[in-house]
């Protein structure tokens, strides 16, 4: 007969946990997380419970979405049963229809488009207007054709954190008397604990679209988020995520640990110098949401080179790296050189 086997998973990467023998408890081995059994077992039977919760709601997206696979590039772009063509807003190419998406991929929540094409596009016109030299085809109507109302996949982790640290901190005061001056240094040590929560840390989930990008355009108020449906696509494209919780997770701890650093820091007030000996951030536990965000989202290629434009479609904040058309630059400098050296043949004459 089988033996059974109890798996366990992470509760802050979803990655598989091992048992350490010398602390008789279960580390993550890409997190560095411990936990006893008992939060292990707490933790995966909740998890169980919400994955089952979602079975039908997961089946009903499966039958509800198309999958398309751009042939150039390698990307997976999803989009409702209606969609019969579309172009790849990567490369802008021609897709092909691949099939269905599995119900994996379904979302729990959306934040639903706020900008039009027109506001989006005006606020491009506006970007590119405060931007010299940049090439004429870049603000053409032609590209901004391309110009897609994409809902980026994003983990959002909440993040449960237990944070330590120590300081050694200085007060100074100094006075004068009489023709000496005196300076008084008084030293403590400083300890700081605190259970600390962030919520609502993004990170995007695919590979093809700049980390640094998305996180320009944040950041996005998740108090308009709402229950995905796939209503939300009409109309729209949205990206199929090929990062996951455990790869992104290092992107989450950072910003998380950075956080709580910074609190703590900033908890010690009143004195003159900050020298901190000890900060120890431990993450407790994360709670993950697989959301889609929107995004108007443009690409260029120029020079050999592809460039990325990309606009909060909740907020209108903007981001990107624009070209530079050498031709015109050069031909203005060469304008400028021309003159000043006609401006300097002319000072050359007057004085002769």
């Amino acid at each position: 007969m089988a033996n059974d086997v109890q798996q366990y998973k992470c509760p802050n990467c979803a990655a598989e946990l091992r048992f350490h023998p010398n602390k008789q408890g279960f580390v993550c081995e890409y997190c560095d997380s411990f936990f006893t059994p008992e939060e292990c077992k707490a933790a995966n039977e909740e998890m169980n419970a919400q994955a089952q919760q979602n079975a039908p709601m997961s089946d009903a997206f499966e039958n509800g979405n198309q999958l398309f696979s751009c042939p150039s590039c390698g990307a997976e772009i999803v989009t409702d049963c209606n969609t019969s063509a579309t172009e790849c807003f990567y490369c802008h190419n021609p897709v092909v229809l691949k099939g269905r998406l599995s119900g994996e991929y379904r979302p729990s929540k959306v934040i639903p488009f706020r900008l039009t094409r027109e506001d989006a596009e005006n606020l491009f016109k506006n970007w590119c207007s405060k931007r010299k030299f940049l090439p004429k085809t870049f603000t053409s109507q032609s590209q901004l054709m391309h110009m897609a109302g994409v809902y980026v996949p994003f983990w959002v982790a909440d993040c449960d954190i237990n944070g330590t640290m120590r300081a050694v901190c200085k007060k100074l005061r100094s006075w004068t008397s009489g023709n000496y001056r005196y300076t008084e240094t008084k030293e403590f040590d400083v300890f700081r604990q605190a259970k600390l929560k962030f919520e609502g840390i993004p990170a995007d989930g695919s590979s093809k679209i700049e980390d640094a990008l998305m996180e320009a355009i944040e950041p996005f108020d998740y108090q308009q988020t709402v229950p995905f449906e796939m209503s939300y696509l009409s109309g729209f494209l949205s990206d199929k995520y090929d990062v996951n919780k455990v790869q992104v997770f290092p992107r989450i701890r950072n910003r998380a640990v950075n956080g709580s650093d910074q609190l703590l820091r900033s908890s010690m007030i009143g004195y003159d110098s900050i020298r901190v000996t000890q900060s120890d951030m431990q993450i407790l536990r994360t709670d993950w949401q697989y959301m889609l965000l929107p995004v108007w989202f443009m690409t260029y290629e120029y020079q050999g080179k592809q460039y990325s434009f990309a606009i909060n479609g909740q907020t209108g904040k903007q981001a990107g790296t624009p070209p530079l058309a050498t031709g015109r630059l050069l031909a203005v400098c060469a304008a400028i050189a021309a003159a000043c050296t006609a401006f300097g043949a002319l000072i050359g004459w007057v004085i002769a």
